[in-house]
């Protein structure tokens, strides 16, 4: 009899644990729900794939074909800003202030003399840079009515920026008050931060890998713009510059470097090729420009030769051998697509 006893306690410890283990089982996360994994180092793969096919399947549900890129300092504001309210960010992209002693001054405190030499050189800096963005609002305006003009139900050049303030925030803000679509490819940063107000909202993307994002600048890209900025700046323009030397781009791209006064004092390219340590030829793959209408003109003549009219031959070539092929009766192959009319955005791996 007590070795019955034993069974049934036995049975019912079995039962109780049975049961637990059945609630666990029932609050089980599918994988791909699973923020544990997903989150995890095991799960950085799928992250990263997500950071590739997510913005993908937006470019292609918004129909945007290519872009133009504008970089420039997170920190630059427009001329009415400068002037009467300006305040800088603690960080690029931040949406904290700088503090007191790192702003620059007021009126009040220039003409009373209390500003420190700090402030009033950089409130004569911040209404000085200011016309940077003014001018690439400006340009982005011009671009963006002239890319609308162009034929076909694809959208063409569209103007791409990081998403944040200061000069991205002008090169969204021209695109977006001639009415075109803008796009803005914000990163995820340690502190606190906001896309600026004149993103597309379907095109509007933050990733958390600096690489995705830069994937994405490059990929679409048929131009790129650089206004006077910091080590973000830098970065992304020496990045595509460093792909087109090497042809790791499948296609030709315009480089625009705009404010020839600011960039000749921070950067010596020149002083580069003489040292031999970029080819004299490299020097050859930006142009320097100092006006809206200069850098306009120097972009719609370079993706005109580069992007439209080879692909508008090759789309007539296309079509004259469908043509022909229907004519004589023979089956011709299917029309090709706008990826194989206008070939791949990155080299062939070999």
């Amino acid at each position: 009899m007590a070795h019955e006893a034993n069974t049934d306690d036995l049975s019912e410890l079995t039962a109780q644990q049975l049961a637990e283990n059945l609630d666990l089982l029932e609050r089980a996360h599918l994988a791909y729900e699973n923020p544990d994994f997903l989150n995890s180092p095991d799960g950085r793969l799928i992250r990263i794939m997500s950071e590739y096919q997510e913005p993908m399947a937006r470019f292609r549900r918004e129909r945007i074909q290519d872009t133009v890129v504008f970089f420039g300092s997170a920190r630059f504001q427009s001329h009415h800003t400068a002037k009467h309210e300006l305040r800088l960010l603690e960080n690029t992209g931040s949406a904290r202030p700088a503090p007191p002693e790192e702003q620059p001054a007021s009126a009040e405190a220039m003409i009373s003399g209390e500003a420190t030499e700090l402030q009033r050189k950089r409130a004569e800096a911040a209404v000085q840079m200011s016309r940077y963005y003014e001018d690439a609002r400006t340009l982005a305006g011009m671009l963006a009515t002239w890319a609308s003009s162009l034929p076909g139900r694809r959208h063409r050049f569209v103007v791409t920026s990081g998403g944040g303030p200061g000069i991205m925030e002008a090169a969204n803000r021209g695109a977006y008050e001639a009415g075109c679509k803008t796009i803005g490819l914000n990163i995820k940063l340690p502190f606190e931060q906001r896309p600026n107000p004149y993103i597309t909202p379907e095109l509007n993307f933050e990733f958390h890998y600096f690489f995705m994002r830069k994937y994405w600048f490059a990929y679409l890209a048929k131009a790129l713009v650089v206004f006077p900025g910091g080590f973000g700046t830098l970065d992304e323009m020496f990045e595509l510059l460093t792909l087109a030397q090497t042809r790791k781009l499948a296609k030709k791209i315009t480089v625009v470097i705009y404010g020839s006064s600011y960039w000749k004092s921070v950067i010596n390219l020149e002083a580069m090729a003489e040292r031999g340590t970029i080819a004299l030829g490299d020097l050859e793959l930006f142009q320097f420009v100092d006006t809206p209408e200069e850098a306009f003109e120097l972009l719609k003549r370079g993706l005109t030769e580069n992007h439209l009219e080879s692909a508008y031959e090759r789309e007539q070539a296309a079509r004259e051998v469908q043509q022909a092929a229907e004519w004589s009766g023979i089956p011709a192959e299917p029309a090709p697509n706008a990826q194989e009319i206008l070939g791949p955005d990155i080299a062939k791996t070999r």
